[in-house]
């Protein structure tokens, strides 16, 4: 799949991540997503890769970048906003 969080809420990404979890779980599917949503790469078991590079690179979920300028972002907006 690519980016289905495109036109999803973030509250919204929450759906297609249980759904994820529950059939990869279950044995019954195996999932290549390409996304930017730290939501979507919260998938228990997922293996996150980068391919922003020449050869692409295993992370884990806290190591990702765009899990950490949520995080950032979350815990002192200011900094982002040039407010701090």
């Amino acid at each position: 799949m690519d980016e289905p969080e495109t036109a999803l809420s973030p509250k919204t990404q929450l759906e297609p991540l249980t759904l994820l979890r529950d059939m990869s779980q279950a044995g019954h599917a195996q999932f290549i997503i390409a996304t930017h949503s730290p939501i979507l790469m919260a998938c228990p078991g997922a293996h996150i890769y980068s391919f922003d590079s020449v050869h692409e690179k295993l992370f884990d979920y806290e190591q990702t970048e765009h899990y950490q300028v949520y995080k950032g972002f979350m815990e002192n907006r200011n900094r982002y906003l040039g407010d701090a």
